[in-house]
């Protein structure tokens, strides 16, 4: 028998490079085939999440355009069905085409599962063909919290603070100056531990909204349809959940760097002096936790995102804008 010829439309970045690495994918030792051929090309071929059918479409003409026997598209997005139900894949036997979901795979050894569930797509192609098209939903309970824990790994929080340099560097100055500061050596101690917590929260809380009305990350239905309206509400939630781990991240790392240099520069015999009282090492742990806070909001708010990258790697919305503008380019 011939090789099958199989092509894999990714969406570009993350699911280009989990599809790079299946280029090497061989049929199972049962399979009658000499063999699988397979082609990678990335490009964006989806528009949103309830958009299977019409990105089931677009991979059947590229399937038509390149001569492939078969066609797999691996999107970064969320699927759904008609009923509403998330999708782990969507196929169309017939006409030799599926699609896969990654953030449907959990967010957890996605290159493994993604590799299995492609292999598994392949070999179910290739064998007789079904004339019904099949849909393959996550259980009811556990899908929405799969696909979001899915979506927020995908867009690596533990990465947004490279594209916060310049608000980083704002905030360690900031840090370093207010350490120095005998009057905010008073206010810190002073303070209860309940509100050192609030500010806290407050800094974190004030830094993620700015970052969301400064970079526009909040998605706006496109219509008044609930399939919309849950598109919104997951990718918000994503992105907010990203941001919130990442400024976390951000602020800890904040927190180790100022209190390093209170042990480094301050005195605690001078501090002693200057407040009257007796000063220990847990009172430069305060200290560094008050000025963490400080300094996320005097430092990094006076900055602008380094670039758009931290607002793309961040949000699904705004990716999927440029896939919108891509296709439409395309469509011209």
């Amino acid at each position: 028998m011939e090789p099958i010829r199989v092509g894999l439309v990714a969406d570009p970045a993350s699911p280009t490079a989990v599809a790079r690495r299946m280029t090497d994918l061989t049929p199972p030792l049962a399979a009658q085939a000499d063999g699988w051929i397979i082609e990678l090309v990335s490009e964006p071929f989806t528009l949103g999440s309830e958009d299977v059918d019409a990105a089931l479409e677009r991979l059947r003409a590229h399937a038509a355009q390149k001569r492939w026997d078969l066609v797999i598209g691996v999107t970064e997005l969320p699927l759904r069905d008609d009923d509403g139900r998330y999708l782990l894949a969507a196929i169309d036997p017939r006409r030799r085409s599926a699609v896969l979901s990654l953030p449907a795979l959990g967010g957890f050894r996605v290159q493994t599962r993604a590799r299995r569930a492609v292999r598994g797509l392949v070999d179910g192609m290739a064998g007789p063909a079904v004339s019904e098209e099949q849909r393959l939903p996550l259980p009811r309970l556990s899908a929405r919290g799969r696909v979001l824990l899915g979506m927020v790994l995908a867009n690596r929080p533990w990465l947004l603070a490279a594209g916060l340099k310049s608000a980083l560097v704002a905030a360690l100055a900031t840090g370093a100056v207010a350490t120095i500061e005998p009057t905010v050596w008073s206010l810190a101690i002073s303070l209860s531990g309940w509100r050192l917590a609030a500010a806290t929260l407050a800094s974190i809380t004030i830094i993620i909204a700015w970052i969301v009305i400064d970079g526009r990350l909040w998605d706006r239905p496109d219509d008044s349809s609930p399939a919309a309206r849950e598109r919104s509400r997951l990718y918000n939630t994503s992105t907010l959940l990203t941001l919130t781990i990442g400024i976390i991240i951000c602020y800890l790392a904040l927190y180790v760097v100022n209190l390093a240099w209170a042990f480094f520069v301050l005195d605690p015999t001078v501090m002693s002096e200057s407040l009257g009282r007796a000063v220990g090492a847990g009172d430069l742990f305060v200290l560094s936790w008050f000025v963490a806070s400080a300094a996320t909001l005097g430092g990094a708010l006076g900055t602008g995102l380094e670039s758009d990258d931290a607002i793309r790697a961040a949000t699904y919305s705004k990716r999927e804008e440029e896939r919108r503008a891509r296709l439409a380019d395309e469509r011209v």
